[in-house]
């Protein structure tokens, strides 16, 4: 077909032509059998920059610990990030705490039940609120994420790059077209992002098994891996986090991150900051709340390195263990406590002090 002449026929047929896509080939997921606001925005937040393999367990896990947005608004946030840990992204964890308290103790634990409502509350932007809307309530309303943007942008040949104000209207306007044609908004959705995810891929597209091959602008002019346009990401930078790891028996001494950076409220140990890395504890410059503690331990074994990636950071981690004398008392800094092994386990921490704990320390 002649896709420039006939584009209206392609969107009066594409949304029915994925939903029947999608009847035949979509994943058994847990999310996608129910009704309820709570467990789909659940869901859709974890699911926030992560793959659905990964996220599908902590899905799990959440829904086990905390079954309705009243149980999560009750929640200990130590608990909650703990459970959260490994996901990344924390604010995540702490806007859904915050919005199951909003929502539990102002409206009374109900969801607004229509997408302008869903908007005004924390940490809910267009499309997480587009997506509960239409799959809670059935509002004909469209989710635009990655893997919608890749779809439309290759079906109908839009080269606008889509990080930028004038694509995201494009791809809303046409998406607010396509939506029209569907027979039930929920499906329509659920559809697109499903097809982009398994069928209409980032690498390696399943062209040739494709229902829309013959009206796709980039397979007919080859330029799927060219479609959709985006901007080059800004670099990723290097941070050095030197670890002064304090050990007392089987106790280590750990401290909450309060600073607006990375790990908020998350624990770690005591951490001196370089602009390049260093190669060992002498070259360190310590500050006067640790230069006592460190004469009084012995340092045990080599520097531990190990590495972080973050969505625009790299964090060079180097750890060094110092262990002080049992029995003798130690005055610790401000701001940090002693904590047996149990606590430690218990207590919600950036995966690279996880992997430092499970595979560095000696």
């Amino acid at each position: 077909m002649d896709w420039q002449s006939d584009a209206n026929a392609v969107k009066a047929t594409f949304a029915p032509t994925l939903e029947g896509w999608y009847e035949r080939h979509r994943r058994d997921l847990p999310w996608r059998h129910t009704r309820d606001p709570y467990r789909i925005w659940l869901s859709e937040v974890i699911l926030q920059q992560t793959r659905v393999a990964q996220g599908k367990p902590y899905y799990e896990r959440f829904v086990e610990s905390y079954p309705t947005v009243t149980d999560l608004a009750n929640a200990d946030e130590r608990e909650l990030l703990r459970l959260w840990q490994g996901l990344g992204y924390y604010s995540r964890a702490r806007n859904l705490h915050q919005t199951a308290r909003y929502i539990t103790d102002q409206l009374g634990a109900e969801f607004p039940a229509t997408f302008a409502g869903l908007l005004t509350l924390k940490g809910i932007g267009v499309y997480t609120a587009a997506a509960v809307a239409s799959f809670a309530f059935g509002e004909r309303v469209p989710v635009v994420d990655g893997n919608v943007y890749r779809v439309l942008a290759r079906v109908f040949g839009i080269t606008e790059d889509i990080t930028t104000t004038g694509a995201k209207k494009t791809f809303a306007k046409l998406a607010e077209q396509l939506i029209q044609h569907a027979e039930d908004p929920a499906t329509y959705n659920q559809s697109i992002m499903e097809f982009g995810a398994i069928q209409c891929t980032p690498v390696s597209p399943d062209c040739l098994l494709c229902p829309l091959q013959q009206s796709c602008n980039a397979y007919q002019t080859g330029r799927q891996m060219r479609l959709p346009v985006k901007a080059k990401k800004a670099p990723v930078r290097d941070r050095y986090f030197n670890y002064l790891v304090f050990r007392q028996g089987d106790r280590l001494a750990m401290r909450e991150r309060t600073d607006r950076d990375i790990w908020q409220n998350l624990h770690d140990f005591w951490l001196i900051e370089t602009d390049e890395p260093v190669d060992a504890l002498t070259d360190l410059v310590l500050p006067e709340e640790v230069v006592g503690l460190v004469s009084q331990g012995r340092v045990t074994g080599g520097a531990v390195p190990l590495t972080q990636l973050l969505s625009h950071q790299r964090i060079r981690g180097q750890f060094f263990l110092i262990d002080m004398p049992d029995g003798l008392p130690v005055a610790l800094p401000a701001g940090f406590n002693w904590h047996s092994a149990d606590e430690v386990n218990r207590l919600p921490k950036p995966v690279l002090i996880t992997t430092y704990l499970n595979e560095g320390l000696g």
